[in-house]
């Protein structure tokens, strides 16, 4: 799987790093950086769906 190195604001990060770890939502903040870009682009295919832009 290719690696992506992104500069994230700190703050942001910590807030990542509330909901990665044992008994939390995502085991790992690559998970958790995964299932985000998974779902922003599902919402921009909706998007552009609802706007011609995108054919099902």
């Amino acid at each position: 799987m290719p690696k992506v190195s992104v500069e994230i604001p700190q703050e942001l990060l910590d807030d990542l790093n509330k909901h990665v770890g044992d008994n939390k939502k995502f085991v790992s903040q690559s998970d958790a950086i995964r299932t985000a870009i998974r779902k922003l682009l599902d919402r921009m295919d909706e998007v552009d769906l609802r706007h011609g832009r995108l054919e099902r």
